[in-house]
């Protein structure tokens, strides 16, 4: 019992049970049967946890179980067979990049761990229909949490993407942590510019080992986008609502996670979707959007600067808060303001004193939805009239990395790329509708 200490180790032993073995638990309330589950570095002594048939793990304390059988053992850890694979003449090419998260992954139940899929074979095995759609390519590029995922990984996602688009694929899929996705698509979109067809970043909200995982409709999704939709671009593709009738399709610059765990938790925030996939494999464009052009060069352009960052205001907030991010080197400094772009008097006056200083200043809203608008009130005039960059309906997490991004040509023409929208990332009219697009109000063909 690697895992398992005090009174649970001494059950489990008692019974020659370890962990990934199949066990029947004589609970007092009832009896239940599961795979034996680790324990977590932090778990107690007085657990037991077992990974049910229906994919979901149940922690049972050790004073209310009367007896433990062991049914079977645990099945042989995961290997990495590659099998021959033959591409299909008729059948377009797409690379699929892992980077880390759960999108295509299996579970160890030896050791709780999850495995990436790293083997074209073994991609397909964790969502069949996507040898239906194109001929796979697997490139794992690295297995990280999204959390550590930077410029530097930015950067690296990018020159791959480049390469093999350069290399004559037909699309590319990014599987990617969920946490921080919509950052590495704004970087991706920034980075990345004429591409000669989409780029889709994809994850999962749930584990493939649970019964309500995401894992496989969102990566056949993503594939078939990544094959077949006449789109350029970088794209983000996950669940549109909580069954598994649709994936949206989202434009890379706009989108922000809205729930820890929800399957639709990714939406277009001030813009509409670019469009869904449905489950039957129909690709439904809902807003103009750059064609699919095989005669394009892809280029990178520009890099990120690691010399900005994102400040959350907040009443009675400090100023020294902002003048420490200057002592620090930060070149350029993303604001989140309440309302229409906002802050307290004395971080005005330091704001203004840091834009003297050099230091480039962008406002963006705290709320989800809207713009900012430096014109309404006195506060925002103050804020213009020192220099401060108004976000418009730029989302915070796309103006961070912006700025990132604008940094790298240097001081002046950040502030002239900050200012200009660039993609589409600060459109003129902000998009009112904010719920779910099968609500009605967008029509998709």
């Amino acid at each position: 019992m690697e895992t398992y200490t005090g009174a649970a180790k001494k059950l489990l032993e008692e019974a020659n049970a370890r962990e990934g073995d199949l066990i029947r638990v004589i609970h007092k309330s009832q009896t239940f049967e599961g795979r034996l589950m680790p324990r977590s570095t932090y778990g107690d002594a007085l657990h037991i946890v077992i990974k049910l048939n229906n994919g979901y793990n149940i922690g049972l304390h050790v004073e209310k179980i009367k007896g433990i059988e062991r049914i079977g053992p645990a099945p042989p850890p995961p290997t990495h067979i590659e099998k021959e694979k033959t591409f299909s003449s008729d059948l377009p090419v797409v690379t699929i990049v892992g980077t880390g998260g759960t999108i295509a992954s299996r579970v160890d139940y030896r050791t709780g761990a999850v495995y990436p899929a790293i083997s074209p074979h073994e991609i397909i095995e964790s969502a069949p229909k996507i040898a239906e759609y194109a001929n796979i390519k697997v490139i794992e590029l690295f297995d990280i949490f999204s959390e550590d995922i930077s410029a530097k990984e930015w950067k690296k996602i990018g020159e791959t993407v480049l390469n093999e688009f350069i290399g004559g694929v037909d699309g590319v899929v990014i599987a990617h942590g969920t946490d921080t996705l919509g950052y590495t698509a704004a970087a991706l979109s920034f980075h990345l510019q004429n591409l000669p067809g989409p780029v889709v970043l994809v994850g999962a909200q749930r584990s493939s080992d649970r019964p309500s995982s995401d894992a496989a409709t969102n990566l056949q999704a993503a594939v078939l986008v990544a094959a077949k939709a006449n789109l350029r671009g970088v794209y983000v593709t996950m669940h549109e609502g909580m069954d598994d009738t649709s994936c949206t399709i989202l434009k890379g610059f706009n989108v922000r996670k809205m729930h820890t765990s929800r399957r639709d938790a990714f939406k277009s925030i001030n813009q509409p979707p670019a469009g869904r996939v449905t489950v039957d494999g129909r690709i439904e464009l809902a807003t103009p959007a750059p064609k699919r052009n095989p005669e394009l060069r892809p280029k990178l352009v520009g890099s990120f600067s690691e010399k900005a960052c994102l400040i959350k205001f907040f009443p009675g907030m400090d100023p020294w808060i902002v003048e420490e991010a200057v002592n620090r080197g930060v070149e350029g400094i993303v604001i989140e303001g309440t309302g229409l772009g906002h802050v307290s008097q004395k971080i005005v006056q330091t704001i203004g004193k840091t834009i003297r200083e050099g230091v480039l200043v962008a406002m963006a809203s705290q709320c989800i939805y809207g713009r900012t608008n430096l014109h309404v009130y006195a506060t925002g005039r103050q804020l213009l009239a020192a220099g401060v960059i108004p976000c418009g309906a730029m989302i915070p997490e796309t103006a961070l990395v912006k700025m990132m991004w604008a940094l790298s040509f240097g001081r002046d023409e950040a502030e002239k790329l900050m200012r200009r929208n660039v993609l589409g990332e600060m459109p003129e009219n902000s998009w009112i509708t904010h719920s779910s697009p099968t609500s009605g109000g967008l029509r998709f063909g």
